[in-house]
């Protein structure tokens, strides 16, 4: 009994020595799915350390070692497969066999023996997808019970002269089997209860910066400005709780919110030398409050003590820094170290994106006033010449084509948003058509065939008016008999289909410096819808010339009524 309790004493040891493996970065290995070969090779340096030191920590008992080696073998298996265990077992295996005694042999054999048999427990738990109880102290408990019953066999059946070999196991097998097992639990207890600790810190700190990018993103989407950069400091503040939040551009303070906001405020110059270091050197820069004091350049008695700055960059510009300040009071959490770090990480990519889509915008304005331009001269004075001659003939009617092309016009000019309605955008058109009409006179008919469930459809501004200035222009315009154009909207096959034909066949494909209306409208619908929407040209010479445009069909379209003209 009194073995019992020596051995129970060495697992003091143990529990130290899990203490320590707890708090080393070799912890942090446990909790990826599977260990590379370099988390491999640092679990076996530790393990077969513990295992050797179990050896050398053991009693001398009747020519041999009661001994804690077996913990080592056994939880390496348990923990990373039978590739490690079976490699650590061997190791340790291999230096008691150099230790020699009548044992050397058996107890090199079985020590390899019990990293196989934890390496085999691992596997059984992997394959039932049950890894969770590899960190169960009953599971660890029974494996090392298991293996350290083995260790008794295999001493029994290769050791020599058998007598003592038998004599030997009856004085060690119940206090090795007993002081092993339990110690395989209480590491593997202490281990699974700060892994637990880590994962519980890990949700919170997950769930911290979900709370602080759902609350700031959206006041960050409206611009790096004073006013969005307060409202940002004041909910880092909260969510982080540290003494103070900070946020500049390259030159001043945009925000500040905390301790010492008597001295630090919006719209001082950057001062402190961190903040110029991080804004000149494009990295993070930290002054811990032990190592690296924080000094106030600006007052004596500043409550600061600590500070973290990160910087903000776009397309790797820096364009300012977020830096979190701790009283002198106050360490600096490690958590809120990579907490902030991660922050700007996020408020640069928002950032990006907020550029990006006010290029975005910028592009689309100047697309619109592309299309806009694109209306040709001509088209005007020939509205006003064609008007001119029904004067003489028709009052009322010129009155009628006066107000069209005033519409047209004011339409034209006055569009600014991106996205319209079919209803509003066949409107358009139709001011133009009736001009072009009663130019032509009886050479050119249009004929409109439009579902009317589809008038709602959103489509990107100026859609159809290049292609109906195309039919027209380039289509009936070089005919010398009768012109037919006609502007359809169906539905095909969960598409919305939009035509515009005429019975020219006139179409040629444009070179770079023609069709720039044509081609803004398909590179315009693929940026709204995709790559799989968009226009296409089908020209039969001498005949007819078909332009479609596909868009995505809205499901609350109404799909029961049609309208012809």
């Amino acid at each position: 009994m009194s073995l019992v309790f020596q051995l129970l004493q060495q697992t003091a040891v143990i529990i130290v020595i899990a203490y320590l493996f707890s708090k080393s970065p070799a912890m942090d290995y446990l909790s990826e799915a599977k260990l590379q070969r370099r988390q491999m090779l640092v679990l076996y340096i530790v393990f077969s350390l513990f295992s050797i030191l179990g050896t050398y920590t053991g009693l001398p008992i009747q020519g041999a070692i009661a001994n804690t080696r077996a913990i080592g073998a056994v939880l390496a298996g348990l923990i990373g497969g039978p590739v490690l265990g079976l490699s650590v077992g061997l190791t340790a295996g291999l230096h008691r066999f150099a230790l020699g005694g009548f044992t050397a042999f058996s107890c090199g054999v079985s020590t390899t023996v019990e990293g196989l048999v934890g390496g085999l427990v691992y596997l059984y738990l992997v394959r039932r997808k049950k890894p969770e109880q590899l960190f169960h102290p009953f599971i660890a408990f029974s494996a090392t019970l298991i293996a350290e019953v083995l260790q008794m066999s295999i001493i029994l059946a290769l050791a020599r002269p058998f007598g003592d070999a038998v004599s030997l196991v009856k004085v060690i097998a119940v206090p090795m089997i007993c002081a092993n097992s339990v110690g395989a639990a209480l590491f593997i207890s202490m281990v699974r209860d700060q892994k637990r600790v880590r994962d519980k810190v890990g949700a919170r700190f997950s769930s911290k910066a979900f709370t602080v990018a759902d609350r700031t993103l959206g006041i960050l989407s409206r611009g790096f400005s004073p006013e969005t950069a307060q409202e940002m400091a004041d909910v880092i503040r909260q969510e982080t709780e540290v003494g103070a939040v900070a946020i500049t551009d390259r030159e001043e303070i945009l925000a500040f919110s905390g301790i010492g906001s008597d001295h630090h405020h919006a719209g001082n110059p950057v001062v402190t030398k961190w903040s110029k270091q991080a804004l000149r050197e494009n990295k993070v820069v930290f002054a811990n409050g032990y190592d690296d004091y924080f000094h106030c350049p600006l007052a004596e008695h500043c409550p600061i003590g600590s500070v973290l700055v990160v910087p903000l960059q776009v397309d790797q510009e820096v364009v300012g820094t977020i830096s979190l300040y701790e009283p002198k009071t106050k360490l600096f959490l490690n958590i809120n170290r990579s907490f902030g770090e991660g922050l700007a990480t996020l408020y640069s990519h928002q950032l990006l994106r907020s550029r990006f889509e006010e290029q975005k915008s910028l592009l689309v304005q100047s697309e619109l006033k592309l299309l806009q331009a694109q209306v040709n001269p001509h088209f005007l004075f020939n509205a006003l010449n064609t008007i001119k001659a029904i004067v003489r003939k028709d009052a009322d009617q010129a009155r009628e084509l006066l107000m069209q092309l005033s519409s047209f016009f004011r339409t034209n000019l006055k569009r600014k948003k991106d996205i319209v309605t079919l209803e509003e955008e066949l409107a358009h058109i139709n001011s133009y058509l009736e001009l072009e009409k009663a130019r032509f006179g009886e050479r050119l008919t249009v004929s409109q065939d439009i579902d009317l469930a589809l008038l709602g459809l959103q489509i990107p501004v100026f859609t159809l008016q290049p292609l109906i200035e195309n039919a027209v222009k380039h289509g009936v315009a070089d005919l010398l008999d009768h012109g037919q154009v006609w502007v359809r909207a169906y539905r095909h096959r969960g598409e919305v289909v939009i035509e515009v034909e005429d019975n020219a066949g006139n179409y040629n494909k444009p070179s770079d410096t023609q069709g720039l209306g044509m081609r803004l409208v398909d590179r315009r619908i693929k940026n709204v819808y995709g790559n799989e929407y968009g226009l296409t040209v089908d020209c039969e010479p001498q005949q007819k010339t078909l332009v479609q445009v596909k868009f995505p069909l809205n499901k609350e379209l109404d799909d029961d009524s049609c309208i012809n003209h």
